[in-house]
């Protein structure tokens, strides 16, 4: 394995465990996510989905396991440093500036790899130069027609797509997601999901997320976890037809939060 790109699998989590004051919310889960695919965590409510993604994403420490990207150990890294590997997990970072244009926004976040994150003072002529870039990520996320809006202004899913456009900006390997659907109506879901699909295209990506038809119409593998633990993996067909995911589902309703 003399590349990164040799390790099929982008992350590999094994054994991880997080306790809470005796309770196990995550028990020895093992997690394998495939370079360039769209990996879906589902599972009823109680189910360790967003403590296993937080595990992941390091915002929690495991009490115990592994965790591998790109087959280097960061079960002990700090998020930041993850992200400087490429795994950034948005909505992390890209918390928007309300009163600053959506342009702004994505010229801002694209100051940041270059290590001079903030410098308002710096000169027009540095800052036009990330205009084109800033131009590109902006159509990228179907927001060219908002572009001088000022991001408090924006409608709900509009403003996701730009936390999405903010993330890119830092050309992330691995993007996870958090639930990107909440909260939304139908047609910002779909606008959404397209987004997703077209953002998945060069890279990896893993979501929580409730919206079993989103799961459905986007990810390449899916693992549902009940009570801490996989209770399958697969893809959509196969795991939709488990009786035991069903039954999980049973009672909670296919959207339901």
């Amino acid at each position: 394995m003399d590349t990164v790109s040799d390790v099929p699998y982008i992350v590999e989590a094994s054994g991880l465990t997080k306790e809470f004051k005796g309770f196990a919310a995550v028990k020895n889960v093992n997690l394998k996510i495939r370079r360039h695919t769209i990996h879906a965590l589902i599972g009823p409510n109680g189910a360790g989905k967003t403590t296993c993604f937080n595990l992941i994403t390091k915002f929690l420490e495991p009490t115990r396991g592994t965790i591998r990207l790109n087959g280097r150990d960061i079960t002990r890294t700090l998020p930041a440093d993850v992200a400087r590997l490429g795994m950034v997990r948005s909505f992390q970072i890209s918390a928007t500036f309300p009163h600053l244009s959506v342009l702004e926004n994505v010229r801002i976040a694209l100051q940041r790899p270059l290590g001079n994150s903030f410098r308002f003072w710096q000169s027009e002529t540095s800052l036009d130069a990330l205009n084109d870039r800033a131009m590109e990520l902006i159509a990228d996320v179907d927001l060219t027609a908002y572009q001088d809006h000022l991001a408090v202004e924006l409608p709900y899913g509009r403003k996701r797509a730009l936390e999405i456009a903010t993330t890119l900006a830092l050309d992330p390997e691995m993007l996870l997601l958090d639930e990107p659907t909440s909260g939304m109506g139908r047609e910002d879901i779909a606008r959404t999901a397209d987004l997703i699909k077209r953002v998945a295209q060069n890279r990896t990506i893993l979501m929580v997320e409730h919206n079993l038809s989103v799961v459905a119409d986007l990810s390449d593998m899916i693992t549902v976890l009940a009570r801490g633990e996989i209770l399958t993996e697969g893809p959509y067909s196969d795991v939709s037809k488990n009786p035991q995911v069903v039954e999980a589902y049973m009672g909670t309703g296919h959207g339901a939060h």
